[in-house]
């Protein structure tokens, strides 16, 4: 099952495909009148969507304003998947109403067209999340540690897990690793693992004593395996499981600290503690 088609996350893809089904259902109801310029509804659709998309964006901002506070730039990059999604859907129709108000032949395509979306959108991503849930299990595949030894993501069970797919090389993935490290030291609760993908031991501690992090769980995934098992197809992607070992959400892309508290906040809230570390074994 894929986390993501090519360079583009599933969720995006979902929400392009909604929104043809919202212009595709909007035009059966189109009434064109005499000597009236044509209505087009995809325009329409696509200022809703993005009024929506800034209107999500801002609300979850404010909403998170401490956090962004910390790293302004982060505002900007929407890639985090910081959204209020209630905040973005109210705002989407109401401009769509307001576009509507002096244009009766517009108000049924835009009715119809904005319920088939909705719900589209609702169904498809809700099937999606169930699919990935059923399908992306945690890793069985032996990887190694910095250390000389190996282990096995699914040999680590009992507390939740989150699984972040990174390579140095990545500009997403260095900036977002301070705030994943931050995470994984306050929150003793969950396990962190760093899955690098396809680069050396020596890369890897270059890239760490360079940038003076202090990561536990650090794993070498020569062929990226636990890529090609997860059905990623862009780094980074951080894949979050329960204590039981199901996946529970993913995100692909540079987490901040905003949307990364959102995410683990199904988890709970926990004490400080030290981070748990992965079972290995030694080469012989």
């Amino acid at each position: 099952m894929m986390v993501s088609l090519g360079p583009f996350p599933m969720s995006l893809v979902v929400l392009l495909v909604a929104l043809a089904i919202a212009a595709l259902v909007a035009r059966q109801f189109v009434v064109p009148l005499p000597g009236q310029p044509a209505i087009k509804p995809l325009s329409t659709f696509l200022d809703m969507l993005m009024v929506g998309v800034l209107a999500a964006r801002l609300a979850f901002v404010l909403a998170w304003w401490p956090q962004y506070l910390a790293d302004p730039w982060s505002i900007v990059r929407i890639g985090d998947g910081g959204f209020s999604i209630w905040a973005g859907v109210l705002a989407g129709l109401a401009f769509g109403a307001w576009r509507a108000r002096n244009a009766p032949a517009l108000r049924r395509p835009l009715l119809f067209g904005a319920i088939a979306g909705l719900a589209s959108w609702a169904v498809l991503g809700g099937a999606l999340l169930l699919m990935q849930q059923s399908v992306v299990k945690l890793p069985a595949t032996e990887l190694s540690t910095l250390d000389g030894g190996s282990t096995k993501l699914s040999a680590m069970t009992g507390e939740p897990m989150v699984v972040n797919l990174w390579a140095t090389w990545c500009p997403p993935c260095r900036r977002e690793m301070p705030v994943l490290a931050k995470a994984q030291e306050e929150r003793g609760d969950v396990t962190f693992v760093f899955v690098n993908q396809g680069e050396s031991e020596s890369e890897i501690r270059d890239y760490l004593r360079e940038s003076h992090l202090q990561l536990s769980n650090v794993l070498l995934d020569p062929f990226s395996s636990v890529m090609q098992e997860s059905g990623s197809r862009g780094l980074p992607t951080t894949l979050f499981f329960d204590a039981d070992g199901r996946l529970v959400d993913t995100h692909m892309g540079e987490l901040s600290n905003a949307s990364l508290a959102v995410k683990l906040r199904r988890f709970g809230a926990a004490p400080s503690s030290s981070p748990p570390t992965l079972p290995t074994k030694e080469v012989p």
